[in-house]
């Protein structure tokens, strides 16, 4: 497998394991509301999925450069729905069920009004499920998929699926080189951008130019006030990461932009002042979580 010179690196998640990501967790449950997201080199999915099934998001795109990681998102994607409570709107002969059985009807339906008491103690004692009152995330264990396979997606356009707007239909991937060709869905505007872990990669292929470049697309695809949510790596990762490669090492010597600079070249841009989240992680993946708004 070849160096990984763009951050693409492959089982990236399993060095940051999360069920629910931190960088996420900064941000009001309310934050990604019927808005349509980006999410820029999305990796494996994991970040994309989670906003795309709980917080409620209308629409999110999810782009890397490597191909392999965007198959690998569509995998996630299925998986995640493998793993939700059935929408509420999915009657009982819908819901698939495996392939041998030796329960009877009636434990079957025992058991299904029991699940469906606990759901509703679950909520009424203020436990949030994140995609509303149809649905729960990580309602069946991950086992049932390995042994039966993951649950079939429904068109989008039968009468027991759920909308465009809500998971798995408000969610999609693209293999591209977003920061120098974008994206098909680019032309309708975004609402929300969100850039984790990708500045030191674009910065070092990319120069000084080529990153205000991003900065600069970013703005131009966010609709007025949308929001930037940037998680900037720090200079002493630049180290390791430049010699990846010698176009990255001789890119590094040029490079005279520094990340504590970042924010006055946004609002050279036409960024507001940012919003300082604070930082999250563990380790080396401890960093800083900053939103912009777009003036």
């Amino acid at each position: 497998m070849s160096a990984p010179i763009h951050g693409n690196y492959h089982g990236y998640y399993i060095k940051r394991p999360s069920t629910h990501d931190p960088r996420l967790a900064l941000l009001p449950p309310s934050f990604f509301a019927n808005k349509h997201v980006l999410d820029i080199g999305c990796n494996e999915g994991w970040v994309t999925c989670e906003i795309a099934q709980t917080r409620r998001a209308a629409k999110v795109v999810g782009v890397d450069i490597d191909e392999t990681l965007i198959r690998a998102a569509w995998k996630r994607r299925r998986s995640v729905w493998s793993a939700q409570r059935p929408h509420s709107s999915t009657s009982e002969s819908q819901i698939p069920s495996p392939p041998s059985s030796n329960l009877n009807s009636r434990k079957k339906r025992k058991r299904h009004e029991e699940d469906e008491q606990d759901y509703e103690d679950s909520s009424n004692s203020g436990f949030d499920s994140g995609s509303g009152p149809s649905s729960v995330a990580n309602y069946f264990p991950a086992s049932l998929e390995h042994t039966f396979g993951p649950i079939p997606i429904p068109p989008s356009s039968s009468s027991s699926s759920a909308s465009q707007t809500e998971f798995p239909h408000n969610i999609l991937f693209r293999t591209c080189d977003w920061v120098k060709e974008g994206a098909f869905e680019d032309k309708s505007g975004y609402d929300i951008v969100l850039a984790f872990s990708i500045t030191k990669w674009i910065h070092l292929h990319g120069g000084d130019e080529g990153l205000l470049a991003f900065f600069r697309r970013v703005h131009n695809v966010l609709r007025r006030d949308g929001k930037f949510v940037l998680e900037p790596q720090p200079w002493e990762g630049y180290t390791k990461a430049r010699k990846m490669s010698p176009l990255l090492q001789e890119n590094a010597k040029t490079l005279k932009l520094r990340p504590d600079d970042f924010a006055q070249a946004l609002r050279d841009i036409g960024f507001s002042e940012p919003q300082k989240l604070g930082s999250v992680g563990e380790g080396g993946f401890h960093r800083p979580v900053d939103v912009y708004t777009k003036l």
